[in-house]
């Protein structure tokens, strides 16, 4: 249980003043105990159920200071993470803002009420918006120093950014640096690691802060680390600083972040600061140490409390006197009790809110802007030929546009490119873009999906438009938390202060004759299901030009899917639109009309239901095809126009048919056109169970013509 601060002065061995002024170990001071004295506040607020939530950054408070005075608000980028309070406060966020967060007040400016306090974000400040995941900031850290360096030989990208929504909030100083923090559980998640091997191979900016108070939750630091230290472990890592201090004294972390910083704004490489620090209140609120902790290590932290180790010291080298400390305590109380009066009095967010900043405010995919004609010239081309097609134009348009993942670039030893063809993707869909744009637009990255993402958000948070490629659907999974917990959440739970526009393109879908089980996967209504996320699935060269540039020019993360089967089909090519052709997202395509039955579908399905319904013409049966290909969010209008026509619906899909994407569009059918129809509404799809290598097994489990064409007649016979 947490007991409310007051300084008590204990022995210490007075280490010296490196060049530190009294100003300053006074304001260092001032912000430790500002920093105890609001989690105190807020405890006292949570036992009278005034606030919600409560997770102190009570033991690492003295690191957090002295690293605040290296960096430079709204010109270095801040990651932090929830203990960070007084870093916070150095680098200027208030303590009516940060009491604001902990009501849930609606001019919160870390997220407008919806999230926990201490999840910190403060545009103007470069603080990004921190979540609850463990570890997830330390990719995106790396993408947002990926892009302090791309900006510097960028003089254009940067301009255009500016330009672009929240481009109020995109700068950029030749010294920049980027920070991270994390506990040191979180050293355990992949993405920790992940990063530290991109931030040295690329010699990034990036300044790691591993405050180590010895325990993740309740599991102790030899559980979770081998060894018990993580700089012992990372010392390998080639160009990496890496330093150890005493995190709970201010005059030894000064000296190990001064150190650190110069590191970096050097552009030496990444730094790495491994803090000893303390934790003398429990995890969080919901959390008791007392189980956990023996009295002994409780004891022992109570020895090492930066607060009381700091106070003495200021007293031994005359800087402050007993009376002169209490009476700065006491301002400071009074400063806590306005900021928390203050906060309780402050308006709460409205009800209507909750589906602000789900999407962008400023540019609608789904409107008119994006209906355009093709301007059809030269010889038909594939899907697969498409894509690079649009890329290359709109890299040529966007300066922004950075291609990048597993195989993409032609060579990422760019020699070889005087004597190879070059790769441009397992599928050739980023063939000769590296060659035209260069090495740092399009290049390759580790075969690590979840660090793919991530950097794409760290990007686009800072004002770049990246478009990376996950190689296979079926290899998505690393990168689940970083879709689902990052990239679909950055602008609703920052209020609309941080977006992330990434287009993620994914190959997808079966029907390879030779698939099998991890080269087929469909699985889109997952990501169907995730607030903030536009998903699309063209099914036709035309289709994946005008989408793929919609994608790219509105400013929402869009999930596009390719369907692998589909790349090279002749039956789907088209001529070159022009390099302005744009297709609304949520507008379905008309490919047959008919009078008898409707198909709705999408993706490799498609062209199945095109030949069945060729079949079922010869014998009398008028079929009507809709081509949702944008997926989320889809055309219910189309939707609804067809059943009200033909009065009989089949919903027909490549993915499983429990649970499948198919079962939302036959669920709303049934609910809001039920007096429409005259039969049951039928789905296609396919097999519960997994895609088989065999083809024969193949064609039983996914959805073939045959499979359709006894729908249809079926249905029609009710």
């Amino acid at each position: 249980m947490a007991l409310q601060t007051r300084v008590k002065l204990t022995k210490l061995d007075a280490p010296k003043v490196h060049g530190l002024d009294h100003d300053t170990l006074i304001r260092i001071y001032r912000t430790m105990f500002l920093s105890r004295r609001l989690d105190d506040r807020e405890i006292q607020l949570k036992r009278q159920n005034k606030i919600y939530f409560q997770i102190s950054s009570a033991g690492h408070e003295a690191v957090c200071a002295a690293m605040g005075l290296f960096l430079r608000p709204g010109v270095d980028w801040i990651y932090p993470y929830y203990r960070d309070r007084a870093l916070c406060l150095m680098l200027g966020m208030t303590p009516l803002e940060m009491l604001l967060a902990a009501v849930g007040a609606k001019d919160d400016p870390s997220s407008g009420g919806r999230q926990m306090p201490s999840h910190w974000g403060q545009p103007k400040l470069n603080i990004v918006s921190k979540s609850s995941c463990t570890g997830t900031q330390f990719v995106q850290a790396v993408g947002a120093a990926e892009a302090t360096l791309y900006y510097e030989g960028r003089s254009k990208a940067l301009a255009q950014a500016k330009r672009a929504p929240l481009g109020e909030y995109v700068n950029h100083e030749h010294d920049e640096i980027v920070y991270v923090s994390g506990g040191d559980g979180a050293t355990s998640e992949g993405e920790f690691w992940e990063s530290l091997n991109v931030a040295c191979a690329k010699k990034l900016p990036l300044l790691y802060l591993v405050e180590d108070n010895g325990y993740a939750i309740s599991v102790p630091i030899e559980v979770q680390t081998a060894g018990g230290s993580i700089s012992k472990l990372v010392r390998g890592f080639p160009g990496l600083h890496v330093a150890e201090c005493d995190g709970t004294d201010p005059i030894e972390s000064y000296s190990v972040c001064k150190e650190a910083v110069a590191y970096c704004r050097e552009r030496r490489g990444p730094a790495l600061i491994h803090a000893h620090v303390t934790r003398p209140y429990s995890h969080s609120l919901s959390d008791d140490e007392k189980l956990y902790k023996s009295p002994e290590e409780r004891e022992e932290e109570a020895r090492r409390d930066p607060i009381s180790k700091f106070a003495l010291f200021l007293v031994r080298e005359g800087i402050l006197d007993q009376k002169q400390i209490e009476t700065l305590e006491a301002e400071i109380d009074n400063e806590v009790r306005d900021a928390a009066d203050q906060a309780l009095a402050a308006e709460e967010p409205s009800i209507d809110s909750i589906r602000v900043n789900v999407f962008s405010p400023d540019i609608d995919p789904t409107s008119a802007s994006f209906e355009a004609e093709p301007q059809l010239r030269g010889a038909p081309k594939t899907m697969v030929e498409m894509v690079a097609l649009t890329l290359s134009d709109e890299m040529a348009r966007d300066e922004r546009i950075t291609v990048f993942g597993e195989d993409v670039a032609d060579a990422s030893r760019e020699d070889n490119l005087k004597h190879v063809k070059g790769k441009g993707g397992v599928f050739k869909a980023t063939a000769g873009l590296q060659r035209k744009y260069g090495h740092d637009r399009v290049f390759n990255t580790p075969l690590a999906e979840a660090s793919i993402v991530g950097r794409a958000v760290g990007m686009a948070t800072r004002g770049l438009k990246p478009v990376a490629e996950i190689q296979f659907f079926d290899y998505i999974w690393p990168a689940m938390m970083q879709i689902r917990d990052e990239l679909c959440v950055m602008r609703w739970r920052s209020n609309g202060a941080f977006k992330a526009p990434v287009v993620l393109r994914v190959a997808i879908g079966g029907y390879l004759t030779g698939g099998g089980v991890y080269h087929s996967q469909s699985g889109e209504s997952i990501f169907t299901h995730c607030p903030g996320l536009r998903v699309v699935m063209p099914s036709t060269a035309l289709d994946v030009a005008g989408l793929l540039r919609t994608a790219i020019r509105c400013d929402d993360p869009v999930m596009f899917l390719e369907h692998k089967h589909l790349y090279r089909q002749p039956y789907n090519r088209s001529e070159n639109p022009g390099s302005d052709f744009t297709i609304p997202f949520g507008k379905a395509r008309m490919v047959k009309e008919g009078a008898d039955l409707s198909i709705i579908t999408y993706g490799a399905v498609v062209h199945r239901a095109e030949v069945a319904a060729a079949q079922l013409e010869r014998e009398g049966i008028s079929v009507e095809i809709i081509d949702l290909r944008s997926l989320s969010p889809y055309d219910w209008e189309a939707i609804a126009a067809t059943v009200r026509k033909t009065h009989r619906v089949i919903v027909a899909y490549e993915d499983m048919l429990s649970w499948g994407y198919g079962a939302e569009i036959a669920a709303r059918i049934a609910d809001e056109l039920f007096e429409d129809l005259d039969a049951p509404v039928r789905r296609v799809a396919a097999v519960d169970t997994f895609c088989a290598y065999q083809p024969k097994l193949e064609d039983v489990i996914l959805p073939q013509t045959t499979h359709i064409a006894a729908a249809v007649k079926q249905l029609l016979e009710y």
